[in-house]
């Protein structure tokens, strides 16, 4: 049985940390749930936290994008935060652009860029 990854619910935004090894079955799972949550939820965007990822490959590449484009098709903006220098340059060089996800260095900058800053304040849009 493998391991569920927590979605939790901040505002208008989805959180979802991965703390775990990522294998096939949990990715399924976890696509099913942030789906789920999203229509449940009516979330208009998702920080998809990898500050604990380590190591990457060609499958966790293709699980991130895949998990922004479902939730773009909900109508929930992603941004990936938490990226380390080492996962990026990895990334790369598969050839994994992560065409049409968001990056921020920290969760901070996430929640700002889906326009919630970190302090609770609502951010204004032009």
């Amino acid at each position: 049985m493998s391991e569920r990854v927590p979605v939790l619910k901040i505002g208008e935004v989805l959180l979802v940390s991965i703390q775990v090894d990522l294998e096939d079955q949990t990715v399924l799972d976890l696509q099913d749930d942030l789906a789920e949550r999203i229509v449940a939820t009516g979330a208009s965007g998702v920080v998809i936290d990898i500050t604990a990822v380590e190591i990457v490959d060609s499958f966790v590449g293709r699980m991130l994008a895949t998990t922004a484009a479902i939730s773009r098709m909900l109508d929930a903006e992603t941004v990936v935060v938490g990226m380390r220098p080492a996962v990026a340059i990895t990334l790369v060089e598969l050839g994994l652009s992560l065409g049409g996800v968001r990056t921020a260095l920290s969760l901070e900058k996430g929640l700002e860029m889906l326009g919630r800053p970190s302090d609770g304040r609502r951010a204004v849009r032009p």
